[in-house]
């Protein structure tokens, strides 16, 4: 018997772009994006490794924490990320 995922790619993405974008200019520590993106921290780390790749998130090192912060171009494709999801909820599409 398979686990179904009950978030895709894209909304999970959608969800850590969202709380870091919440916190602002500060940004987020890890264990807080971790609780509030329902991630484990390894998961989480992974994912944001995607994100930092792609441009869209900085990961700044604190005395002993990990503060990501949304990036200019993170910033324009939440926004943009956040229309195609509604667009894709209104024809009632699983994304």
């Amino acid at each position: 018997m398979s686990k179904t995922q009950y978030r895709s790619e894209m909304a999970i993405m959608h969800d850590i772009l969202s709380y870091t974008a919440n916190e602002g200019s500060s940004g987020v520590k890890i264990s807080r994006l971790s609780r509030k993106a329902n991630l484990s921290h390894y998961a989480l780390i992974d994912k944001c490794q995607n994100l930092i790749d792609a441009g869209l998130v900085e990961m700044i090192h604190d005395e002993r924490n990990r503060i990501y912060v949304l990036t200019e171009k993170g910033i324009k494709f939440y926004g943009e990320l956040g229309r195609f999801l509604n667009l894709v909820q209104s024809f009632n599409l699983r994304c």
